[in-house]
């Protein structure tokens, strides 16, 4: 019976930390900035845990009914509160305060579990043994769920269904402080009942999950998804309406392929005009493979290496065909190297030298990707850079996000590189920014590619071209112990939106 017991502390502590991990990973999903959410999720569920604490002193008859109602309350809100928060997210326009409000009611009702538990067990153990055992495999369940999270059971199994199954080991577990204490409690069928009743409703919400998860998307998007899921990364979603095919990455439209083109000849061709002989090329991003599909079309390139961080993203690419057909196959071509790891990291232990380099990175929105655009990632850049090589960069909008495209551009210059920013438009963004960083003064030196849709010589010549609303204005440079570009970047898009 002793086993028993502790194992429900640690299967309760288990449960408590997943719900806090699907509150954030969804929040930064739907929200982005997963540091700002994932703090923000953090401290309102150990405030509310407090709460939940605090509370506990307020119940001083029939704890273990108690108990046992709590468990079955956290199973079914905290066992749903990921497929509701996604049902929520198309519908309300302050998602952030249903957000906070639900995370708040699962993070009390966990505050409640270990007090009421040690109160519970207090004439059944020594005081300091008792404290000791709880909070041991309560800090062990912590640590499972930190382990298991990332690597099984989101990859594997999802944010909504895992949900569902941590709400049913919170019920199991009340039905088993049941069968225990059965003895001592009155009122036992009716809770066998409720308990039984929970659990029937949590598989079938884990063996409908798939159906409630794509409900959800349809109605945040007007277009028929073909491809959903989520990664230790982000969440991909594909959609088509009419041939358009769309990528969206967290919620974030990644291309059109109405238009796609427009972009990637814009980001590319430049650059590479700029180099006499170029042959090995590096694109970091980009695990759509589109940005390969336009260096493939310079023959003189002999060698590609494309780090993308999600081998999901390049797999997706490489295999369904009809995004096989959008970028040509270009992730099977014999020419390219596929690494999946992180840009920063693996740029940091690799020696070679590039003629080309390609940023296609999602926009800095958070963290993790304004790092990629820091003096410490542009120092190792212009290390790695041939003389007379090139690096172009897509920078976000210089008309809705102009502090932000001018402070790549700083940063850039602040650690050695000439630039030459630019720009085109793009339908499905607006106006869109562009960089090429280069040891000297960027010319063109070749002709650009034959049978290109939207760039040539005449058009990049306007692309150089910016009017005062877009023209370069004073900006902080974007080091790692600042990260202002996120910053701006929150600030100006937020605007926008409103």
């Amino acid at each position: 019976m002793q086993f028993l017991l502790l194992a429900s502390a640690f299967v309760v502590a288990t449960c408590g930390l997943i719900y806090e991990l699907i509150a954030g990973t969804l929040a930064s999903y739907l929200l982005g900035d997963s540091v700002t959410q994932f703090s923000t999720i953090i401290g309102v569920y150990l405030f509310s845990m407090g709460i939940g604490a605090y509370l506990s002193r307020f119940f001083n008859r029939n704890l273990i009914r108690v108990f046992i109602q709590v468990e079955f309350l956290i199973g079914i809100i905290g066992g749903s509160l990921g497929a509701v928060l996604f049902l929520l997210f198309p519908w309300i326009e302050h998602f952030r305060v249903a957000l906070y409000a639900l995370v708040s009611i699962v993070g009390i009702f966990v505050g409640l579990e270990i007090p009421l538990l040690l109160r519970i067990l207090q004439d059944r153990f020594e005081f300091k043994e008792l404290v000791s055992k709880v909070l041991t495999f309560d800090y062990i369940g912590a640590l499972v769920a930190s382990l298991l999270f990332p690597l099984v059971l989101v990859p594997q199994i999802g944010l909504i269904r895992t949900g569902f199954l941590f709400g049913a080991f919170n019920v199991f577990v009340a039905l088993l402080s049941l069968y225990i204490f059965k003895k001592e409690l009155k009122w036992v069928v009716s809770l066998k009942v409720t308990g039984f009743f929970c659990l029937t409703a949590l598989i079938a919400g884990f063996f409908l999950s798939e159906k409630i998860t794509s409900y959800a998307e349809q109605s945040q998007y007007p277009s028929r998804i073909i491809y959903s899921k989520s990664t230790p990364y982000q969440r991909i979603v594909v959609t088509e309406n009419h041939q358009d095919y769309r990528l969206f990455l967290n919620s974030n439209l990644q291309f059109s392929s109405k238009d796609e083109y427009r972009y990637h000849e814009a980001l590319v061709h430049p650059a590479v005009s700029g180099v006499k002989s170029p042959c090995h090329a590096l694109v970091l991003g980009g695990g759509d493979g589109m940005a390969v599909r336009e260096l493939l079309k310079w023959e003189s390139i002999e060698k590609i290496t494309l780090v993308d961080l999600d081998p999901e993203m390049t797999q997706l690419f490489s295999s369904k065909n009809i995004l096989r057909e959008l970028n040509q196959n270009a992730l099977l071509s014999p020419k390219l190297q596929i690494i999946n790891a992180d840009a920063f990291t693996w740029l940091k232990s690799n020696q070679s030298s590039f003629d080309i380099v390609v940023l296609d990175f999602p926009d800095p929105s958070n963290y993790s990707l304004s790092k990629l655009f820091t003096t410490s990632f542009f120092k190792i850049l212009y290390e790695r850079l041939t003389p007379g090589g090139a690096i172009a960069i897509q920078c976000t909008s210089p008309l809705v996000a102009r502090k932000s495209f001018w402070c790549i551009d700083a940063t850039l210059k602040s650690v050695g590189f000439m630039t030459t920013p630019y720009h085109a438009y793009v339908p499905s963004f607006g106006e869109w920014g562009f960089i090429i960083a280069s040891h000297q003064p960027f010319q063109i030196v070749k002709p650009f590619c034959p049978n290109l849709r939207f760039v040539s010589e005449k058009s990049f010549a306007s692309m150089l071209q910016f009017p005062d609303d877009m023209s370069s204005i004073p900006v902080k440079i974007n080091t790692l112990n600042n990260h202002c570009l996120v910053q701006y970047f929150e600030s100006e898009w937020s605007e926008y939106s409103h």
